[in-house]
């Protein structure tokens, strides 16, 4: 029902075919997460992030990508690249943020692959 919950949140999010509420997609979402699904993960990461339903909160957006990112959503990782390489809700750690976008380039987006070559070139 996962996969449900991020269609409907998706929706509530957009104001597709309902009233836009930002609190009712973090509810979708959250639900999505708490079932596993890591796409569900990622939209209620980047939730926290911009602070649309919820309040703002880098921390727990880190924390909502990685475990996206720890299945392969390559947005989650990148996002969490992003965050590393800004040092916003974890130490600055441009390492690591190399490490994340060299994954996004292994699963195909260019983002990731402009972004590690940047990050390589500048010696991390």
């Amino acid at each position: 029902y996962t996969s449900g919950c991020i269609g409907v949140g998706f929706m509530y999010a957009n104001g597709e075919g309902v009233k836009q509420d930002n609190f009712r997609a973090v509810e979708f979402y959250q639900k999505a997460c708490n079932g596993g699904d890591a796409l569900g993960c990622y939209n209620l990461g980047v939730m926290h992030e911009r602070g649309e339903g919820v309040k703002q909160d880098n921390f727990q957006a880190v924390e909502l990508y990685q475990k996206s990112c720890d299945k392969n959503i390559f947005q989650a990782c990148y996002n969490l690249g992003i965050l590393y390489e800004e040092g916003k809700g974890v130490k600055q750690d441009k390492r690591k943020a190399k490490e994340l976008y060299g994954k996004v380039c292994d699963l195909k987006e260019e983002r990731g692959c402009k972004n590690y070559a940047r990050l390589n070139e500048a010696g991390y």
